[in-house]
């Protein structure tokens, strides 16, 4: 479909040169991310994960900035149809096609062009995400903490989604705001519970915050009820902006963006630093999925130790007593940055180091040389583990990633025995339960090797 579209308090005005880098009809970089972003907001609801195929189906999709004399408006052209409803934009999709276009903008012009910033120092990196998030007004003073970072798969089945949306209900019915992935299954799932808690307590301002990447945004299009979009500019970035926004993070089944997630926290809370930190993590699941945890247990401790299933607590079955535990994690967080006079809106206290900080770019040298030895601490070897996942990610979903293993085979990753075989165990499991892909996953060819 094709139309006009104006905003909507998001973004109304843009700069000549802002709209010069967006106009220019040419292969420019940023134009292009600014194209398969807004696709991905169009395409949401989408039941499918291939990138390609997603990019293939609507290749005649542009868009483009058009000036008034009032501000700017978006020309769209071939636009998915599921974005329209009798000929008119659905209003949370308009929203979150300006929070695409805003985000962008911000992170071009004023993060990675700027000199204020320099990103290859870890301080300076936290404080470009403080800028993002505040830019998208995300952080709110004069609240108490009440954001519950949900992680989980899009590729879960039925039981564990309604299980993640039950849990999401019981925080919303405690007046707890949500923030996940954006994507669908357990990233859409809490949200979903939370709207229907919150509507019964008469909550007119649940706030549904969901923080994407341009990567993988395609793949994991953002669901409906995502109230505050934001575009990170990579992964690593996403994964600190969840971190530092985070009061309690509850974790549901998933893949292996999920244990890519989960190594990541683990690692930055081994850090010595942040031995005192109270941050609660919940693993939480149907009873069903108690063979899940279990594997995902035994693999923590294979690989990180005792210290690192110490950080965390595995909860099965009522969704009300996960609840209760994440709202009693919340009380102890408020005291916490009460004492060390720390924001509630945003996490600046907590260490994370550079290696969790930099960009992995997932290439079959890159992903070779990774360390999974024991010959390091638990935080290098968690950096280590956590860019293995997020090879296996891109080579799963990322354009990029696929187009790698297509040319130069499956990434080869190499380690210690215990440690392949560990990851070999909890992999094979990903994979006969369906959690690799949510395009057909039974036909489902590794992107990886195991060496």
């Amino acid at each position: 479909m094709d139309a006009i579209i104006a905003p909507e308090a998001s973004l109304e005005v843009l700069s000549r040169m802002e709209m010069h880098q967006l106009r220019d009809t040419g292969a420019s970089e940023l134009c292009e991310i600014w194209r398969k972003c807004s696709l991905a907001v169009l395409n949401s609801g989408a039941e499918q994960d291939d990138v390609r195929q997603i990019l293939k189906q609507f290749e005649r999709f542009s868009i483009s900035i058009l000036p008034r004399q009032w501000g700017v408006e978006l020309e769209l052209k071939n636009a998915p149809d599921a974005a329209f409803v009798d000929g008119k934009m659905i209003r949370g999709m308009r929203e979150q096609l300006f929070a695409v276009l805003r985000d962008l903008i911000y992170t071009h012009d004023r993060i990675i062009s700027s000199a204020h910033f320099d990103l290859t120092r870890s301080d300076s990196i936290t404080d470009a995400i403080f800028h993002i998030l505040r830019n998208a007004q995300v952080l709110r003073a004069n609240t108490e903490p009440n954001i519950v970072v949900c992680w989980g798969g899009h590729a879960i089945n039925r039981v564990e989604y309604d299980y993640s949306k039950s849990v999401g209900y019981q925080l919303g019915l405690r007046g707890l705001n949500i923030c996940t992935g954006c994507g669908a299954g357990a990233m859409k799932g809490p949200m979903k519970g939370a709207a229907l808690g919150h509507a019964k307590q008469r909550i007119r301002d649940g706030r549904y915050i969901g923080l994407t990447e341009p990567t993988i945004i395609a793949a994991e299009s953002p669901n409906p009820i995502v109230n505050e979009l934001v575009i990170m500019p990579d992964m690593e970035k996403r994964l600190e902006a969840f971190v530092r926004i985070a009061h309690a993070i509850i974790v549901f089944p998933g893949g292996v963006g999920t244990a890519e997630e989960i190594l990541y926290l683990l690692g930055v809370l081994l850090d010595e630093r942040n031995a005192d930190m109270r941050l609660p993590l919940i693993f939480a699941g149907p009873p069903a999925s108690r063979a899940y945890f279990e594997r995902l247990h035994d693999f923590v401790g294979a690989t990180l130790g005792a210290a690192a299933q110490s950080r965390y607590r595995i909860m099965l079955g009522d969704p009300a007593d996960v609840a209760r535990e994440a709202a009693l994690g919340l009380s102890a967080v408020k005291e916490f940055r009460s004492h060390t006079e720390d924001a509630y809106f945003f996490n600046w206290l907590i260490s994370v180091g550079l290696s969790f900080q930099q960009p992995f770019h997932a290439t079959h040298a890159a992903v070779a040389g990774l360390g999974l030895h024991r010959a390091q601490t638990p935080t290098e070897l968690a950096t280590n583990l956590r860019r293995a996942f997020s090879a296996i990610v891109a080579g799963n979903i990322r354009e990029a990633g696929i187009r790698q293993v297509e040319a130069h085979g499956p990434f080869v990753l190499r380690g210690d025995p215990a440690i392949v075989a560990a990851l070999d165990r909890l992999l094979r499991d990903f994979i006969a339960q369906g959690r690799m892909r949510l395009t057909d996953p039974d036909s489902y060819v590794p992107c990886f090797r195991l060496a």
